[in-house]
């Protein structure tokens, strides 16, 4: 007992740690090598901080705790939205202005949906673990071809002026860090998963709703570090840009190549609980960013609100693991 919370404890120490210091080495390499501002916010960043989701998952896929892989990857939507973007709105009201992010907003209830519908008949397949990373493929190549255009929008302008307060590394600690990240990342989403798992058994709570609550915040604690800085700031863009980057890669990389990796049998209560929970959080997303007759912004109002829904979700799950 007391070794799987010091592993779950660790673990999730080392997986920000080892986060950081891969989107650190990343950034620094694509900065570099001329990216542009705007894709290194979208693409770089977004990978790296879903990075602790994908391999959590694939892990957990691989050593068939289906519950905690697919728990985590869901969970982390769930959170990214409510938890850390209702937080982030009591801190400073996110104000929308990147058309770039407006465009992806429906892209994501669409993403959103399309992964409810795989679910609905109880089974996540290798095929729609092939589609979903089709998808994935499909998005990356539109990414980078709008990124190249948008070289003006305020996300990249935003992310432009981030990179210039930071130092580039050289060649060789770029990649240094990159590889150290990545491989940290690895050995601490193996310590997480075990001592996950080994609670799960010890108290009989199921792994989905592990993988739902102490995987997922875990998880997504680089996406909670990075937006509330972002919005200190008053890199709103930066702050939503990360949610949205990360629940995509979340739903389509994530949730893939846990598919990819062993075909899942879906739990009823994942379907109809937690993929509505995320379904309807996506949604008010949408809405509230995407202003429709007026600018998109979420106001303190409304993060309150997502905050609310985040601890009554939470407090539910708590209650039904143990009745």
């Amino acid at each position: 007992m007391t070794l799987a919370l010091a592993a779950m404890l660790v673990g999730l120490i080392l997986l920000v740690w080892s986060a950081d210091l891969f989107v650190t080495g990343a950034s620094s390499t694509a900065k570099r090598f001329g990216m542009p501002p705007l894709l290194i916010g979208m693409v770089v960043v977004g990978f790296g901080t879903s990075a602790p989701e994908m391999v959590v998952s694939a892990l957990a896929s691989m050593q068939g705790n289906s519950g905690i892989a697919l728990g985590n990857a869901y969970g982390s939507n769930i959170t990214n939205i409510a938890l850390i973007l209702g937080v982030t709105a009591l801190i400073s009201p996110i104000m929308v202005q990147s058309r770039v992010l407006k465009r992806e907003l429906p892209f994501l209830i669409g993403v959103t949906l399309l992964a409810a519908w795989q679910l609905y008949d109880g089974l996540l397949s290798r095929f729609d673990a092939v589609v979903l990373l089709s998808v994935f493929t499909v998005y990356m190549v539109w990414t980078i071809k709008t990124g190249k255009s948008d070289s003006n929008d305020s996300f990249g302008q935003e992310m432009a002026n981030e990179l210039d307060g930071s130092s580039t590394l050289s060649p060789k600690k770029g990649f240094a860090l990159l590889g150290i990240g990545l491989l940290i990342l690895i050995l601490s989403s193996r310590i997480l998963v075990w001592g996950a798992v080994e609670i799960a058994h010890i108290f009989g709570v199921p792994d989905l709703i592990i993988g739902l609550t102490i995987v997922a915040l875990g998880t997504s604690l680089p996406e909670f570090a990075s937006s509330i800085i972002a919005a200190r700031k008053g890199e709103h863009d930066i702050a939503l840009g990360n949610i949205i980057g990360s629940n995509l890669f979340n739903t389509l990389a994530v949730v893939g190549i846990a598919g990819i990796v062993r075909p899942a049998t879906v739990m009823a209560e994942l379907l109809t609980r937690d993929v509505l929970v995320m379904t309807l959080v996506t949604l008010c997303l949408v809405v509230m960013g995407y202003g429709f007759r007026k600018q998109g912004r979420i106001n303190r109002w409304e993060g309150a609100i997502l905050l609310g829904v985040y601890i009554a979700y939470t407090l539910y799950l708590i209650q039904s693991s143990l009745t």
